[in-house]
């Protein structure tokens, strides 16, 4: 289970620091492949930056063994921000990155799961 959790955990961490770059540091294209976000720029920096630092989360507490517990927290954000996500693709009847989304929010609530919930039944027994 740890070496799947870990797994997961670098993927997710690999997609979201992808995310969020390009939604920092390149949204003229983003805006012009979605024109509809042409006009939402302080939103979508707040996502990039919510993404990178999730994409951190994920990875740099339970390495380092500094505040573990932020790893479960940072899944949970990034959960947060794919129910949301989904929302507004399908709000726009963008079909094909809803399936994106709820993949990668199951992927979050495993972490969640394995880290958070699973981790503390473990540590009551």
């Amino acid at each position: 289970m740890k070496i799947a959790l870990w797994i997961v955990q670098v993927l997710l961490a690999l997609v979201f620091a992808v995310a969020g770059s390009m939604k920092l540091f390149a949204f003229d294209q983003l805006a012009a492949s979605v024109p509809a976000l042409a006009d939402q720029h302080g939103l979508v920096t707040f996502i990039g930056i919510a993404e990178l630092a999730g994409a951190i989360g994920l990875i740099l507490p339970r390495l380092t063994g500094i505040f573990p517990v932020l790893t479960t927290w940072a899944a949970v954000g990034l959960a947060t921000i794919m129910v949301l996500a989904t929302g507004l693709h399908l709000m726009h009847s963008e079909f094909s990155h809803v399936v994106v989304t709820v993949i990668l929010f199951a992927l979050a609530v495993f972490v969640v799961y394995g880290r958070g919930f699973r981790a503390l039944q473990a540590a009551s027994v």
